[in-house]
């Protein structure tokens, strides 16, 4: 009955590192994307600003 029992917990540990690698992808999933988001968003500003400073001189 001892080796069941280990057993169990060995397929509940498997199961649970398998769940914690999982959380890992996916935040890291989200991060990269909100990285993403905000690069673009960097872009965009400095875009405006170029266009503005671009507008100045020709004025």
């Amino acid at each position: 009955m001892g080796m069941k029992d280990q057993d169990k917990s060995e397929q509940w540990q498997e199961q649970a590192k398998q769940k914690a690698q999982q959380a890992r992808e996916q935040a890291q999933q989200r991060g990269q994307q909100r990285g993403q988001q905000r690069d673009e968003e960097m872009e965009r500003l400095q875009q405006e600003e170029h266009d503005r400073l671009d507008q100045d001189y020709d004025a």
